[in-house]
């Protein structure tokens, strides 16, 4: 007989019976028991209760005491008839430290300090290992042990209470001997026929939750950016508006204090736009402040000497990092009357004319966070750079001195990659040089710390991910999309 008519049998000859009762007798896993009784309840043929049962079980240890003895007896037997010196009988075995405190306790062995050196000796001819004789019988189902001798032996870690989960049937409303399969679906042909009138059909779950339909899953990059956005927000940060790519060469090197010389600015690099190819909104008298300081010098600087030209700066291209979106947002901060320090980041897309290769892309997405206040220094820009990326679980970083057109002190930001075996490259920071800050109008106590990020390669870290091109590209595997789980960064 199947299972589920075996379980109805069993249960017409007695009123109620235990789930654990019928693993027994049919010799069967329990959880397949419980199986075929959900089954049955579906159909109202049984009811069940839910029972906890209680027992003690011999742990790891207790089932080595059961076989070997008790750790006292086991050390008792150690100790030869010419006795032997407490340090080398501690030394007989593992337990010896607790068996020697349980026989001395028990009266088995005794401390001899007549023959000069001290010498542990047997004081009984013969025992009786009851603890190893207890432990026997709760092994064989026997359990008569007084609580508290129970209890000591949970303490010495020999026992363990361990509770089962059982259900006690009973018969239900249509209890029957034999399973009559019952329709699942109502067809055309039973309408037509009449039939569905003399049928009986399996109830409806109106609260099962149904098949999860198929749906869009997020990309790894966008699950790692929403926690990258989620740490700035809760460090106190605003989000700055990056939604416009095509900057002018202006703020996107001239702003930085970045000379029109820098190999950054030529064609290899970066991608100028050919329609519009330039643009003439700027605010002058900015504009004017910016030339002087390039060419001229200024705010304690002698600045790069050379003819600045206009033309250069009116050259529209593919933003090359978001800093061009920072120095349009301090130098609106300082158009205020009265400086309030503010602390800005933006997770958005860059371009750059890269040679790809396994940790290149010609388009990626920078990281940037901006804080502007009173006296801030490099030790501000550690400590924030240290809050920021425990909040992103990176324990393995390394910082190492750089140099940037616009930052001074300059730090490259480095973590170490498992899948590479090697320390990647995954970020840059440093203080903004008083010739960005000053002509933007800022005041001169006024100093910047600033950092940008990969989001890429955090997230081949994060993903063990060696190739960037699995990451983003037409080689992306969509089944990775799908099963990866979302990102806790801080796990």
């Amino acid at each position: 007989m199947e299972l589920n008519e075996r379980i109805l049998h069993r249960l017409e000859k007695s009123n109620t019976v235990d789930t654990l009762q019928l693993a027994r007798e049919y010799n069967e896993d329990h959880q397949k028991i419980v199986g075929a009784v959900k089954s049955l309840e579906a159909l109202e043929m049984v009811t069940s209760e839910a029972v906890k049962n209680t027992r003690w079980e011999l742990t790891e240890e207790g089932q080595s005491v059961a076989t070997n003895g008790s750790h006292e007896a086991v050390l008792y037997r150690n100790v030869p008839d010419s006795g032997i010196t407490q340090a080398e009988l501690l030394k007989s075995g593992p337990n010896a430290k607790v068996g020697f405190s349980k026989a001395m306790s028990s009266g088995w062995i005794l401390i001899d300090k007549s023959g000069g050196a001290p010498l542990v000796k047997r004081k009984v001819e013969t025992i009786t290992d009851t603890v190893q004789e207890h432990l026997i019988e709760i092994k064989k189902g026997i359990d008569n042990l007084p609580a508290n001798i129970r209890n000591d032996y949970k303490k010495r870690k020999l026992l363990q209470e361990v509770t089962v989960k059982s259900f006690l049937l009973s018969k239900g409303p249509q209890f029957a001997t034999t399973i009559k399969k019952l329709e699942t679906d109502l067809t055309t042909e039973m309408l037509l026929t009449g039939s569905w009138k003399t049928l009986q059909f399996k109830p409806y779950n109106f609260d099962a939750l149904g098949q999860p339909p198929e749906c869009g899953h997020l990309h790894p990059l966008l699950k790692v950016r929403s926690e990258f956005r989620e740490i700035f927000l809760e460090m106190g940060f605003t989000e700055m508006p990056t939604n416009q790519y095509i900057e002018s060469s202006f703020w996107n090197f001239d702003a930085l204090f970045q000379p029109q010389q820098h190999p950054a600015r030529d064609a290899h690099d970066t991608f100028f736009m050919l329609s519009p190819p330039t643009t003439t909104n700027f605010p002058m008298d900015y504009l004017e402040r910016v030339k002087r300081v390039h060419s001229e010098g200024g705010y304690g600087s002698q600045g790069y000497r050379y003819n600045w030209k206009i033309e250069e700066a009116q050259k529209n291209l593919l933003r090359t990092h978001t800093t061009a979106v920072s120095a349009r947002m301090l130098y609106k901060l300082a158009q205020q009357k009265e400086f309030t320090p503010q602390k800005y980041f933006s997770i958005d897309k860059v371009f750059r004319n890269e040679t790809l290769d396994a940790t290149h892309l010609a388009e990626f997405h920078q990281v940037e966070g901006v804080v502007a206040g009173r006296g801030l220094g490099l030790t501000d820009l550690i400590g924030t750079l240290d809050a920021f990326f425990r909040r992103l679980g990176f324990d393995r970083l390394q910082f190492k001195p750089a140099y940037n057109p616009y930052t001074e002190p300059s730090m490259e930001i480095f973590a170490f990659h498992s899948g590479l075996d090697k320390w990647i490259e995954i970020g840059n920071s440093g203080l903004f040089r008083p010739e960005m800050l000053l002509p933007m109008g800022l005041p001169e106590d006024v100093n910047v710390i600033a950092w940008g990020l990969s989001l890429e390669r955090p997230t081949m870290i994060k993903y063990g991910l060696d190739n960037i091109r699995d990451l983003v590209g037409p080689k992306v595997d969509l089944q990775m999309v799908q099963n990866n789980p979302i990102c806790r960064l801080d796990k």
